[in-house]
């Protein structure tokens, strides 16, 4: 348990190092006017903070920055979340007052807005993502060696592509597998599609189906990019003007998996309702186990239709951030709930 004066070090180091993203010395702490205490008796309490993990000195510095534990800490109990600034409230009012006729068109802007207010990567998952399932898939073929696979959807939208049929394999040997994935997978969300394919089906098909292996690529190719429209990112390169990425393999490692939309989707679905913050290794993907993710379910009638998501450093403006993202989930709720009344 950390003393009162323990939290307000901790509070104003991490809200200095957001600011500054310099390491905080005690003297710097010290002249801020409401905190009141000697150079050093915070360096005493700095050492202490330290030694208990909340915080950390690069080998270069004398001062402290926050771990991961200070800023998890910080944003469970001494963020003060703010009022919107007005420069946001006119853009958020401006925004929800346009007259949008198209549902993708909707999420797109709100990607590209949350990524201009913050200077972070805005992630925005459609309502589509979660609640599309598959309702039949067919294949009609073209001649002996290609075929057009069929994807209908339980929201009615139906998706056309051309694949070869791998050679050898025999028409027969595509319909068992068809019949097997329709009784195995209607109703099953598409982005979560694939995994079942390869971790619980494919065993079955390599007993029932010659050339399974082949089909199974095939399948994948049908399946490919199937989610991109329905996840939207803005300001992926704004991690290249953050000063803890300056590592060119850590920023490509980033970028690369927000270019994988499949790990994207995994991501968001694994997250609860509501507002979610995760800091530093608590992210499930190695690739972002440096940066925060705080994301934002938006609902109508209780029914979760899609997430936002901020992914930035984790020196981040935490308050703001959640606060944007609230303000931002309840609008987009309310316009969302006009295309689903």
């Amino acid at each position: 348990m950390l003393t009162e004066r323990q939290k307000q070090i901790l509070s104003a180091i991490v809200d200095d190092y957001i600011r500054s993203g310099e390491p905080i010395g005690s003297r710097s702490i010290s002249k801020r006017g409401n905190v009141g205490f000697s150079p050093a008796t915070i360096r005493n309490e700095m050492s202490d903070l330290e030694e208990m993990g909340f915080l950390e000195q690069p080998h270069t510095s004398a001062g402290r920055i926050p771990s991961n534990k200070g800023y998890r800490y910080y944003v469970d109990n001494l963020v003060h979340f703010h009022h919107t600034s007005d420069q946001d409230v006119d853009v958020l009012k401006h925004f929800f007052a346009e007259k949008i006729q198209e549902m993708e068109q909707v999420i797109q802007q709100v990607a590209m807005i949350l990524s201009q207010l913050t200077n972070y990567t805005s992630i925005v998952l459609g309502p589509e993502v979660f609640n599309t399932t598959l309702k039949r898939l067919q294949f009609v073929p073209l001649d002996d060696r290609t075929a057009v696979a069929i994807v209908v959807t339980n929201t009615g939208q139906v998706e056309n592509k051309t694949v070869t049929i791998p050679e050898g394999v025999q028409m027969a040997e595509i319909e068992k597998m068809v019949n097997l994935l329709n009784s195995r997978l209607v109703n099953v969300p598409l982005y979560q599609f694939k995994s079942k394919l390869y971790n619980e089906i494919s065993q079955e098909m390599s007993r029932y189906v010659s050339g399974y292996e082949d089909l199974l690529n095939m399948m994948n190719s049908v399946l490919d990019n199937d989610e991109e429209h329905r996840v939207f990112l803005g300001g992926t390169t704004n991690m290249l003007i953050q000063p803890e990425f300056k590592d060119v393999e850590k920023v490509k490692t980033i970028l690369d998996m927000l270019s994988q939309t499949q790990s994207l989707v995994k991501l968001f679905a694994e997250k609860p309702s509501g507002i979610q913050v995760c800091i530093g290794e608590e992210n499930r993907n190695e690739a972002i186990n440096d940066c925060s993710l705080i994301t934002a379910t938006y609902s109508v009638e209780g029914h979760t239709l899609g997430t936002i998501g901020i992914l930035g450093p984790t020196r981040m403006e935490y308050a703001r951030v959640i606060h944007l993202l609230d303000r931002f989930s309840k609008e987009l709720a309310v316009v969302m709930g006009r295309w689903y009344k």
